[in-house]
């Protein structure tokens, strides 16, 4: 499941109410994009009851500092949701009572995009982040090449030109 998510031409996004632990911040790690309450909380405590969080282990040290990761990892510490926004697991932090309006409003901003945009970027940026940096930019330039020759690219170009609104931003 944790690898479909990245493969989802859609991006997914992950909305902390509660506490996140064990799978459940392996979850948030994975998702594209994460908001959280200011009562959210995460922990990856399995090494206190002693076994070691691995799985949760992966998406986690893939998108923390790897000390950050290890941190959490370790320790089994919970942590806020102001230090996961500092740590970089999540990206957004708003109170309680906003959180389905702003997780709502994000989805509709990205909802706006060129689908066929946001679903090759997507896919893209996972690619590159497997790759060393000159086959990163070996594919990203192959990406962005194909999506100026997409109806989505092209529209978005004569926009630029025209200097009117592109199709992706309303207003």
């Amino acid at each position: 499941m944790m690898q479909t998510i990245t493969a989802l031409p859609q991006p997914v996004i992950a909305r902390v109410q509660g506490a996140a632990a064990a799978a459940g911040c392996q979850l948030v790690a994975q998702c594209d994009l994460a908001l959280a309450s200011e009562a959210a909380k995460f922990a990856t405590s399995g090494v206190t009851w002693g076994f070691f969080c691995s799985t949760p282990g992966v998406a986690v040290g893939r998108n923390l500092l790897r000390k950050r990761a290890m941190e959490m990892l370790l320790t089994g510490d919970l942590i806020d949701a102001r230090k996961a926004l500092e740590w970089g697991l999540v990206n957004r932090v708003v109170a309680a009572e906003n959180l389905l309006q702003e997780t709502e409003k994000l989805a509709r901003q990205i909802a706006e995009k060129p689908p066929g945009t946001v679903a090759a970027g997507k896919r893209s940026f996972y690619q590159q982040m497997e790759l060393g940096v000159a086959q990163a930019y070996e594919l990203a330039s192959r990406t962005i090449s194909a999506s100026f020759a997409h109806p989505e690219g092209r529209e978005g170009m004569d926009a630029f030109i025209e200097k009117r609104e592109p199709p992706g931003k309303r207003r």
